[in-house]
């Protein structure tokens, strides 16, 4: 059974994640979602759709993945999700993601990577690891940062705050909130216009906005691999997955290790 999947209807390329009940980012999530886009990449497609069957975009990580993770695991897992996230902004062509419900965590750093975002009216958007003791490991800081400016970033990823979509849409994290019947409708038109846009402009236009910000974002990205997968074996993570599991959030007691 796959997870996720890329289909293609004419110049359109869809990536669709379906892991129920709540799509949580799981091993299996993540190597689907990397060979679906590994699929667009190779694909004659002109722009990508990117959405999630369900009631929920997805609640985030499977914590079960850090759960006593060693050195060389967080090491592995942490190149391995930066990587998915630049293949997917890599991609030549424009990428819209659709949200609707929770989108939380991995699942926000992942329609980060796409050129723009709209949500459905009731989502709750946050980028929530210091819940648990983490960080966001797949670029969550540095890409908001760079869409909204150090401060909100600040914000959002320091006090793992659950925003509503028509809040981010006016700090300019999201491009649209539309009612939860017409997200899907009408992200596809809208992502069928742009696929028989003109295609190699937009390409340009993706490289120059992408130099523009690859300074701050590309050595942000190094700091993840090199510090990233100490705060994966660190105590207040492994103590602060125990907890969110035992007793939902907001309960975890950090020491500082």
């Amino acid at each position: 059974m796959s997870f996720a999947t890329f289909t293609q209807h004419d110049q359109l390329g869809e990536i669709v994640i379906d892991s129920p009940p709540s799509n949580l980012f799981s091993s299996e999530l993540l190597r689907d979602i990397t060979s679906s886009i590994e699929q667009a990449a190779g694909s004659d497609a002109r722009a990508l759709l990117l959405r999630a069957e369900g009631d929920d975009f997805s609640a985030g990580a499977d914590v079960s993945i850090f759960v006593g993770i060693g050195e060389v695991q967080a090491v592995a897992l942490q190149a391995m999700v930066l990587r998915l996230i630049h293949s997917l902004e890599n991609l030549p062509f424009p990428t819209l993601a659709l949200i609707q419900g929770q989108c939380y965590a991995g699942a926000l750093e992942l329609c980060l990577a796409c050129d723009l975002i709209w949500a459905a009216e009731g989502s709750q958007i946050g980028q929530i690891e210091a819940v648990a003791g983490g960080i966001p490991y797949a670029g969550g800081t540095q890409r908001i940062a760079s869409r909204i400016g150090v401060t909100r970033a600040a914000e959002m990823v320091l006090t793992a705050a659950i925003f509503p979509p028509e809040t981010l849409a006016s700090w300019g994290l999201i491009n649209r909130v539309l009612s939860k019947d017409r997200l899907a409708t009408e992200g596809r038109d809208f992502a069928e216009a742009l696929a028989h846009g003109p295609t190699r402009a937009y390409a340009t236009t993706k490289q120059l906005l992408h130099t523009w910000r690859s300074g701050g974002v590309t050595a942000a990205d190094q700091v993840s691999k090199d510090l990233g997968p100490g705060v994966m074996q660190s105590e207040d993570l492994q103590n602060g997955i125990v907890s969110l599991q035992q007793d939902g959030p907001g309960h975890a007691v950090f020491n500082g290790r």
